[in-house]
């Protein structure tokens, strides 16, 4: 039997030297915590969206679906994911099937319109969008 070769130590990496990313910055808690300020303020876009291009109809429109895909957009690059799109998305359809529910006297946010259905579908059609976007991956400091 030969005896064996004396195991080469591994070269220790300088401190300033670029490592490649695998995990995520955002720890697990925090982006929990990003996940449900989604969905609040996908609430709040939701209702001030309904209540916007209902009153400002052509522009009002463009400001409800620009906030939205704000929304969208936002929740994306701030989680890091895809779950950040679907919780803001979760808020904003909750608060928009919520108000077009109505009351039995017949009062209703939405008044059945084709502003109301391009808010909707606008909304759904952006959350897509953004949940299909290729994630880019962040710079190094």
């Amino acid at each position: 039997m030969s005896p064996k070769p004396p195991a080469t130590p591994a070269k220790p990496t300088p401190s300033n030297a670029p490592t490649a990313r695998t995990a995520s910055t955002v720890s697990r808690n925090a982006r929990f915590a990003w996940y449900a300020g989604l969905v609040v303020l996908g609430l709040l876009v939701g209702t001030a969206g309904a209540l916007v291009q209902a009153a400002w109809l052509p522009l009002g429109l463009i400001l409800a679906l620009l906030a939205t895909a704000a929304l969208f957009y936002g929740g994306l690059r701030a989680t890091e994911t895809q779950v950040g799109v679907v919780a803001g998305g979760v808020g904003w359809l909750l608060a928009v099937i919520l108000l077009s529910f109505g009351r039995p006297e017949g009062d209703g946010v939405f008044g059945g319109g084709v502003g109301e259905l391009l808010f909707l579908f606008g909304g759904m059609a952006i959350a897509v969008m953004c949940t299909t976007l290729a994630r880019l991956p962040r710079p190094i400091p």
